[in-house]
């Protein structure tokens, strides 16, 4: 980071500690990246995150969707289908996601 300015905190809350409010948790990171990909029904998520638990991934989809994160669209159909989507705003977060992505891809191989 060249410039200081750019990294001095002057804001209440930090930018940045905002920004964690929102991604940080266990899953958000992993349901922001899965869901780069396109739509997908909640059975799909959680069959992409194996180690997660039902109610962790309900809980933790709400609250990307009260943040403006994640839109959720539900079906008036019998059973009913629900399916979850990045918002514009949870589009605008691609290249934080992409960055956490390629920086834990980097490490892991420097660990290998």
């Amino acid at each position: 980071m060249e410039n200081t300015e750019k990294t001095a905190c002057t804001h209440k809350p930090c930018p940045v500690e905002t920004t964690l409010n929102i991604i940080g948790g266990k899953w958000k990171g992993i349901i922001l990246y899965r869901l780069l990909e396109g739509k997908k029904r909640f059975n799909e998520l959680q069959r992409l995150m194996t180690t997660v638990t039902h109610r962790a991934l309900t809980l933790q989809l709400r609250e990307l969707e009260q943040d403006g994160i994640v839109k959720r669209t539900v079906y008036a159909e019998v059973p009913p289908r629900v399916e979850y989507e990045l918002t514009e705003l949870g589009h605008s977060m691609h290249p934080i996601i992409q960055a956490l992505y390629n920086w834990g891809n980097d490490y892991q191989q420097r660990k290998a």
